[in-house]
């Protein structure tokens, strides 16, 4: 059976190509939102981290009906970061909107969801967004995206997708760039024409894939799916299976999207998007089935993590003054509870149980889970990221990524000069007005600490993009951060007096009247080694010097560290520790002489 009334869509796109901005102006011209009602601008990014990075970390569900079918909306990530919700949402569509910048053209992410869009053998249709940009090259993404779909081995049929000019922001698309644009009408008549009503078996037993997990305050483990065969109904008795396993379970709530709300219906039949409530126990990529024959559908394959960081409960002379949730026990629920919902992220035990490994697809992927953390209460100290190695045939290899950077053209030499101890093979370079972009095959490892440095080299104009491409052989060594840490000697608060007197050894990272502990960094050494300081220390008073001509001195401003700089900034035997109200930098073993003690064990053991 097909069934007309229904289309199930992704859209699908590259970093900050306007998804959630078009999924805003689809909503407000079905007519979802009252008259008068106030409605916030990227309504979908409903997540604080999402509205403040103005980037998609989790997929949404909505719908919109349009001439009495409905369309349900699934709005993905852009980020390579975040593949693993990406590749579960494909799983519940029939069709994608590909949205492409007029001036940027097909990006890095474009070609990676877009690769796994065609995999999953889904119906596209290309939107090029933001054509009233002045810059726009219209004409020329067009065959850019004519080449890519060719590159990723697109069939004859999806070769053959219909093309969209859209504003989202200005709330219009139409067919051809000289058509006079109104409202999404095309768009919209467009979805309804060549995206595939979904089809199956209303009489068959019941299958679902859970695709996505929701924690609810009130319902528990709220699983969403799609049906893809037979009925299913509140309260009714179902297997949960994953083709090996089998348990019965009912079926406590049912839900579909009316808009942007979850509204509770008695049933939902094949090719309807669903939350489900009230199993006891339930996981990602487990089907819900019938009671008498449960058949569990192909697993959902996920990209493997090529990033990991040990997570330690936090053990500094600070710990438990910011955080409400400090010991292991509570850092170890939170991560359990994590991988149920985060299936692109792994966590094993260490030796020691105060530390956990956690393993992601890239660094912003690892960060965003310790913000998180950090905003929930907890505390916690992270180590430097490793790359993660893998053997194939015999041979040691690396993940490599495929990185994209934008600068103005000055910049372009001192950029590759800057990639090349990290061991980047340009694949090819091209000029847009007035930027140069260039592609480059470098290793995971190549890209820990670059980002800050191509704001830097560029005075903050540099764009980077980066997706993940495959293993390759150990591409050899790669320079660590060339200088060494200024690291406090004693606990107390920092003082002007003390600042300005390490002044000339480097620069600093904090100001006067700020608490600071033994082993702790306060700057960056000018030179290689670790240098140990007093940024404590006051002046002694005597006959001619009054105590107040502190007030005199003048410090410049001192260098301020994100998660994300101060986790590329660390080297091996540092850590960041992480509270709510507080990003620190910290040697692993505090003591002065514990380490200097160490340091000599090392140099008389490689001396015989």
């Amino acid at each position: 059976m097909i069934r007309k009334d229904i289309r199930n869509i992704a859209i699908i796109a590259h970093v900050d190509h306007g998804k959630t901005t078009l999924v805003d102006a689809m909503l407000k011209q079905s007519h979802i939102f009252r008259e008068n009602q106030k409605v916030a601008e990227r309504v979908m990014d409903s997540n604080p981290l999402e509205r403040e990075r103005g980037i998609t970390i989790l997929a949404k569900n909505t719908s919109v009906m349009h001439n009495g079918v409905k369309i349900n909306i699934v709005d993905t990530p852009g980020h390579a970061d975040f593949g693993g919700e990406v590749e579960r949402i494909l799983n519940m569509v029939d069709g994608v909107l590909l949205l492409v910048d007029s001036h940027e053209g097909p990006m890095p992410q474009t070609k990676y969801v877009l690769r796994k869009a065609l995999e999953h053998h889904l119906k596209p249709i290309v939107v090029i967004n933001k054509i009233d940009r002045p810059d726009q090259r219209v004409s020329d993404v067009e065959g850019e995206i004519l080449e890519l779909f060719i590159e990723l081995n697109a069939d004859d049929e999806q070769l053959d997708f219909p093309l969209i000019y859209a504003s989202a922001r200005s709330g219009i698309a139409k067919l051809h760039m000289n058509d006079e644009g109104k409202d999404l009408q095309p768009l919209f008549d467009t979805i309804l024409e060549r995206i595939p009503a979904p089809e199956g078996d209303p009489d068959g037993g019941l299958q679902i894939m859970v695709t996505t997990l929701e924690a609810d305050d009130y319902l528990g483990k709220v699983a969403i799916g799609r049906v893809t065969r037979g009925t299913v109904k509140q309260g009714m008795a179902v297997a949960i299976t994953d083709g090996e396993k089998i348990r019965t379970d009912h079926v406590g709530q049912l839900f579909n999207w009316q808009g942007m709300k979850r509204t509770p219906v008695a049933e939902a039949g094949v090719g309807d998007i669903v939350a489900m409530a009230g199993f006891k126990d339930i996981n990602i990529g487990e089907t819900v089935a019938d009671a008498a024959n449960p058949e569990a559908l192909p697993s959902i394959h996920i990209d493997e993590p090529t990033l990991s960081m040990v997570f330690h409960v936090n053990k500094s002379p600070f710990a438990g003054r910011e955080g409400d949730f400090v010991t292991s026990r509570h850092i170890r629920a939170r991560l359990m509870k994590e991988i149920e919902t985060n299936v692109a992220l792994r966590v094993e035990e260490t030796e020691t149980s105060d530390a956990f490994l956690v393993s992601g697809r890239g660094e912003l992927h690892l960060s965003v889970l310790i913000e998180t953390m950090r905003r929930e209460g907890f505390e916690l100290e992270v180590s430097k990221p490793q790359v993660i190695y893998k053997t194939i045939n015999g041979k040691r290899c690396e993940p490599l990524e495929r990185l994209t950077v934008e600068v103005p053209q000055e910049f372009m030499g001192a950029v590759m000069e800057g990639l090349g101890p990290r061991r980047a093979e340009m694949i090819s370079m091209e000029e847009l007005a007035g930027y140069m972009k260039m592609d480059f095959s470098i290793p995971a490892r190549g890209l820990l600490g670059f980002r800050n440095e191509l704001l830097t080299t560029t005075r903050g104009t540099g764009i980077m993009y980066h997706v993940f491409q495959g293993y390759a052989p150990y591409k050899g060594d790669i320079p660590e951060r060339t200088r060494g840490s200024l690291v406090a000697f004693e606990a107390g608060t920092t003082t002007a007096y003390g600042l300005n007197s390490i002044l000339d050894r480097g620069e600093l990272f904090l100001g006067p009247g700020v608490e600071v502990y033994e082993g702790m960094i306060v700057g960056e050494n000018a030179r290689e080694q670790d240098m140990d300081v007093n940024p404590c220390k006051k002046k002694h008073l005597t006959n001619t010097r009054a105590s107040g001509s502190d007030d005199a001195i003048k410090l410049p401003p001192c260098r301020l560290f994100t998660l994300e700089s101060a986790l590329e900034w660390i080297n091996d035997d540092e850590l960041v520790e992480v509270t709510p109200s507080s990003i620190r930098m910290r040697k692993m073993v505090l003591s002065k002489q514990l380490r200097y003690k160490n340091a000599n064990a090392k140099k008389s053991q490689s001396g015989q």
